[in-house]
Parts: structure tokens; C-alpha cells; sequence
């Protein structure tokens, strides 16, 4: 399984940006896939996840501006991120589990302020 994270940018803080994550395989048959970030110099933490029934789980420092979502004919996950703050710089990875995690290569996602 491969995954491609696209959507990444440079935005001044307040605005908005959609990443999204494609998958090689049917996304249909991972148990859960999620969105983490890992700011510069920091840990990589949680941003938001959906299981396989299409529940949802964000971050709390997320909570109420960012909504993930999938496409499971497009193979794609998505994260819609508004109201964009400073910390919310960081490179942005998606996951997939099924069995095993996988993980795409990072899209970098920088706000200015």
C-alpha cells in the first residue's frame, strides 16, 4: 500500500487549505486511517482520524476548524483545514491501518502570521 499526501502550501494565518491522502489499494479495507503532524523540532502528534464505520476523532488543538473525511471510490482521504493558525505549522502525514500502518511521505504545510 502507498500513500500520496498532496495539498500542502504556504497560507497566511485565518485561511483555509484541503489536504488529501491517495491510497494504492480500496481504502475500504483499512480499520481506521488518520492525519498526524509533526511541527518542527516537535514530536509527530495526532490531528484526526476516521475508523471504518465513519466515526471521527480529532486533536484537541484541532477540534472545531479541521474535518477529515474520505472518498472510498476516489481512494482519497481528506482533512480540510480552516481558520489556520502559526502552530498550525507543521508536515502533515496520513495513515492507514490494516494489519500494519502505513504511511505517506509528508506534505509540509506552513502558516504565517
Amino acid at each position: 500500500v502507498q500513500l500520496v499526501e498532496s495539498g500542502g502550501g504556504l497560507v497566511q494565518a485565518g485561511r483555509s487549505l484541503r489536504l488529501s491522502c491517495v491510497a494504492s489499494g480500496m481504502i475500504s479495507t483499512f480499520s481506521a486511517m488518520a492525519w498526524y503532524r509533526q511541527p518542527p523540532g516537535e514530536a509527530r502528534e495526532f490531528v484526526a482520524g476516521i475508523y471504518a464505520g465513519g466515526q471521527t476523532k480529532y486533536g484537541d488543538s484541532v477540534q472545531g476548524r479541521f474535518t477529515i473525511s474520505r472518498d472510498i471510490a476516489k481512494r482519497t482521504m481528506y482533512l480540510q483545514m480552516n481558520n489556520l493558525k502559526p502552530e498550525d505549522t507543521a508536515v502533515y502525514y496520513c495513515k492507514a491501518v490494516s494489519g500494519y500502518e502505513y504511511w505517506g511521505q509528508g506534505t509540509q504545510v506552513t502558516v504565517s502570521s
